[in-house]
C-alpha cells in the first residue's frame, strides 16, 4: 500500500514525475547520494526511470549537464516521499555533493 495524504480517485489521479537538473560539485559525496535515494522511493511507489549524464541543450540555456526523472503514483506520492524523513535526512548530504533542481510535473 502507498501512503498518501487522503484517499486517491483512481479515476483522476495522474501519474507524476520528479525531475532533478544537476551540476555535481563533489562526486565522491555524489555518489553516495545516489546510493541511498532508491531506497527512500518504495514506500511510495517511486520508480527512478533514468539517470542521465552530460546533457546537451538543443535549444536555449541550460545550466546542469545531469538529470534524474522518477515517476509516482501522483503529486501526492511525490510529494510525501520528498517530505518523508527518509528523504529529508539525505536532504544535506545532496546539498554538499551537488547544486539540484528538483520539480514535481504531472503527466497529461
Amino acid at each position: 500500500m502507498i501512503p498518501t495524504h487522503g484517499k486517491i480517485d483512481m479515476d483522476t489521479a495522474q501519474t507524476a514525475y520528479v525531475i532533478g537538473n544537476i551540476s555535481i560539485r563533489d562526486a565522491e559525496q555524489w555518489a553516495d547520494y545516489r546510493r541511498r535515494v532508491p531506497g527512500t522511493l518504495q514506500p511510495w511507489g517511486g520508480e527512478l526511470m533514468l539517470r542521465g549524464e552530460q546533457g546537451v541543450a538543443l535549444s536555449g540555456a541550460h545550466r546542469h549537464a545531469d538529470v534524474v526523472v522518477i515517476r509516482f503514483p501522483d503529486r501526492a506520492a511525490a510529494q510525501s516521499w520528498f517530505d518523508s524523513d527518509a528523504y529529508q535526512a539525505l536532504i544535506p548530504l545532496r546539498t554538499l555533493a551537488a547544486d539540484v533542481d528538483l520539480v514535481i510535473y504531472s503527466a497529461s
